[in-house]
C-alpha cells in the first residue's frame, strides 16, 4: 500500500469540500490521499466521495481510536483497501461504516484486486466492526486473517453479499461473528468486475488452525458451494442462526442452527453512505453515537411493507400513496435510496438491480410503475393498474394573454393530455420534458412522479398542480441552465456508455432532437447512461468534474448553448 501525501486525521479535515448538511457530516472527495488515524484519535460524521474514480484509505495506526459514521460514496476504482489497520496494541471500534456500493477489479498491486478491510500483518490490536455494511469487493469484504498473529476482530450486526474471495475472513482464536449476514446471489461478485473460479465468494473463511465463535448469525453461498470454509483443522462453534450451502472442512460444531437464513440488513446498520455519514438509523432506536435513543420516539411499526424489485434490464420509476402513514425500509433486504423520497405523502423512487422498500398505514391508494420492475404488499405481487391512473397528476399552464414560452421536467413520464398530438412547432414532449407556449388558452399535462422544473423562457403564466395553483419558483432552477452536453451515437451499431459528474446542477434535456432515456440516471450531480445510435444530451451549469466513455461515441460539450 503506498502511503505517499498522507495526512493525519486531524488535518484530513482540509481536504473536505463542504458538506450537504454541515450540521451532520463533511464532505471528503477522494484523491488519492491516506488519512491517518493515530492512537486516541477519532475520525467520524464523513462522506468520502469515489465517484470521481479516485481513492482513499483510512489508516488506522493507533489504539484506543475511532471511525464511527463514515459513508464511501460510489462505485470504487482504484486499487488497495478502503480502511487498513496496523495499529499495535490497544481497542478499535469500527462502526456505522457503509462500503455497499462495491468496487470494480482494476488494482493489480493485491491478489484479486481492491477490497474493503484489510487487518494488515503488523497489527495487534482488537478491533470491533459493529453496523457495517461491506457489498461487491473482489478482494475479502473483511480480510483480518492476520490476527492468527495477535489480536481480534470482533463482527457486531455486520452485514456483507456478493464479496470476492470471503466476507468475514478471520484466524483468531478471540474472532467472533454476532448477528451478523454474508451471502453471494451474484458469480460475478460485485459490480462491473469479473469473479473467479478459483476463489469463491465464501460468507466466512476461517484460517488453518484457528478457533471462531459464530452466534445468531445468517450465510447463504447461493450459486457458490461453501457458505463456510475452515481450513485445515480450523474450528468454528455456531450457535443460532442460519446456513445455506455446505461446510468445508468438518470442524463446524452447531446448535440450534436452522437452514433457511434471514438475509435482511440487520437493524442499526446503514444503507447508504449518507444514511452512514450523518448517522441515522436503520429501523432501530438504537443510536450510533453511543447514547440510547429516545424510547418515546420509539413508536409501533406501521402495518403494511411494499417492496419495489428493481430487474437489471432497465431502470423502474415508481410512485405511490397510501391512506395512512408512509416511511422508508431496509425489509428483505432493500435499500433506502438517496433518489427515494416522500412528498406530501407520495412515496417515490428508482430501482435498477436493488430493491426499495416502505412501511405504511391503511390502504394503497395509487400505484404507478415505469419500468420492469416488480411491486409487492405484504409479500403478494400487485398489478399497478388496479391502483389509480398511470399518470396520476394533472399540470395545467394558463395563458393571462401575453405570449409566454416554458420548459416542465418531470421526475417519471408526461404527456400532454389533449385528444390530438402535440403540433411540433408549439409543444415538444419527450420523455420527462416539455417544451411549448401559451398566450390565452390553458395546456394541460399528465405526469407521473415528482414535479422537478417550472421555468419560463419569457412572458408568464399561472401554474396549477391537481387543481391547487403553485408558485413555479419553489420547483427546480428558476433560470435555464445555460450550458448544453451532447453524447452522440452516431450511426455505430455499438452501444456506449458514460458517466460523469457535475460541479454544478444537471438536467436530461432533448437539446438537438436527443432523446430522453428512463434508463439514463441522474443521481445528485453523477450521471450514468448508454447511447446507441442516437443523441443524449443534458443542460447543466458549473463545472465537468470528471468524464468515462466506453465505446464509439462522440462527446460534444456547447458552453451558452442557449445563446448560440
Amino acid at each position: 500500500m503506498k502511503l505517499a501525501g498522507a495526512t493525519t486525521a486531524a488535518t484530513a479535515f482540509g481536504a473536505t469540500a463542504g458538506a450537504a448538511n454541515s450540521d451532520d457530516y463533511e464532505t471528503i472527495t477522494a484523491n488519492g490521499q491516506v488519512i491517518r488515524i493515530g492512537q486516541g484519535e477519532t475520525f467520524e460524521n464523513k462522506l468520502i466521495d469515489l465517484t470521481n474514480g479516485n481513492s482513499v484509505v483510512l489508516l488506522v495506526e493507533g489504539g484506543n481510536s475511532v471511525i464511527r459514521n463514515v459513508g464511501f460514496e460510489g462505485l470504487h476504482r482504484g486499487d488497495g483497501f478502503m480502511i487498513s489497520i496496523t495499529a499495535p496494541s490497544g481497542d478499535v471500534l469500527i462502526e456505522n461504516v457503509y462500503l455497499g456500493d462495491g468496487s470494480t477489479k482494476e488494482g493489480e498491486s493485491f491478489v484479486h484486486g481492491p477490497g474493503a478491510v484489510f487487518y494488515h500483518r503488523d497489527a495487534s490490536c482488537d478491533v470491533t466492526f459493529r453496523h457495517c455494511n461491506v457489498q461487491g469487493w473482489p478482494n475479502n469484504g473483511f480480510y483480518c486473517s492476520n490476527t492468527a498473529s495477535g489480536g481480534s476482530a470482533r463482527f457486531e450486526h455486520c452485514y456483507g453479499k456478493n464479496n470476492g474471495v470471503s466476507t468475514y475472513r478471520v484466524a483468531g482464536g478471540n474472532d467472533a461473528i454476532v448477528d451478523s449476514v454474508a451471502y453471494n446471489d451474484n458469480t460475478d461478485y460485485g459490480p462491473g468486475w469479473g469473479g473467479y473460479t478459483e476463489d469463491s465468494g465464501r460468507p466466512v473463511w476461517v484460517w488453518p488452525g484457528s478457533t471462531v465463535s459464530i452466534e445468531d448469525s445468517h450465510f447463504a453461498s447461493g450459486g457458490y458451494p461453501h457458505a463456510i470454509i475452515l481450513r485445515g483443522n480450523a474450528t468454528a462453534q455456531m450457535t443460532g442462526g442460519a446456513i445455506s450451502g455446505s461446510v468445508q472442512g468438518g470442524g463446524l460444531n452447531r446448535s440450534n442452527v436452522s437452514s433457511s437464513p434471514e438475509l435482511s440488513v440487520p437493524e442499526g446498520t446503514p444503507t447508504s453512505a449518507i444514511e452512514a455519514a450523518s448517522g441515522e438509523t436503520n429501523e432501530t432506536g438504537d443510536s450510533v453515537n453511543g447514547n440510547d435513543a429516545d424510547e418515546d420516539d420509539d413508536g409501533p411499526a406501521l402495518e403494511n411493507l411494499l417492496l419495489v424489485e428493481g430487474d437489471e434490464s432497465d431502470v423502474t420509476r415508481y410512485e405511490f400513496e397510501a391512506e395512512g402513514d408512509v416511511e422508508p425500509s431496509t425489509a428483505e433486504g432493500a435499500t433506502i435510496d438517496a433518489a427515494a423520497g416522500i412528498d406530501d405523502g407520495v412515496a417515490y423512487g428508482v430501482v435498477a438491480d436493488w430493491k426499495d422498500a416502505f412501511r405504511f398505514d391503511g390502504d394503497l391508494l395509487t400505484l404507478t410503475v415505469d419500468g420492469p420492475g416488480t411491486v409487492f404488499v405484504n409479500g403478494e405481487e400487485v398489478d399497478p393498474s388496479d391502483y389509480g391512473e398511470d399518470l396520476p397528476h394533472v399540470l395545467e399552464i394558463e395563458g393571462r394573454g401575453a405570449p409566454t414560452s416554458y420548459e416542465i421536467t418531470v421526475d417519471g413520464t408526461i404527456e400532454l393530455d389533449a385528444d390530438e398530438n402535440p403540433d411540433d412547432e408549439v409543444t415538444t414532449v419527450s420523455g420527462s420534458t416539455v417544451q411549448s407556449s401559451v398566450t390565452n388558452a390553458t395546456q394541460t399535462f399528465r405526469f407521473s412522479g415528482a414535479l422537478a422544473d417550472v421555468t419560463f423562457i419569457d412572458g408568464e403564466a399561472a401554474v396549477f398542480l391537481d387543481g391547487e395553483e403553485i408558485d413555479p419558483s419553489e420547483y427546480g432552477e428558476t433560470e435555464l441552465l445555460p450550458h448544453a452536453l451532447v453524447i452522440d451515437g452516431g450511426d455505430s451499431d455499438e452501444p456506449s456508455t458514460y458517466s460523469f459528474r457535475i460541479d454544478g446542477t444537471v438536467v436530461k434535456s432533448d437539446y438537438r432532437s436527443a432523446t430522453i432515456d428512463d434508463e439514463d440516471i441522474i443521481d445528485d450531480r453523477y450521471v450514468r447512461g448508454v447511447v446507441d445510435n442516437e443523441l443524449d444530451a443534458y443542460w447543466f451549469e458549473g463545472t465537468i468534474d470528471d468524464f468515462t466513455l466506453c465505446g464509439p461515441a462522440a462527446v460534444d460539450v456547447q458552453y451558452n448553448a442557449r445563446n448560440q
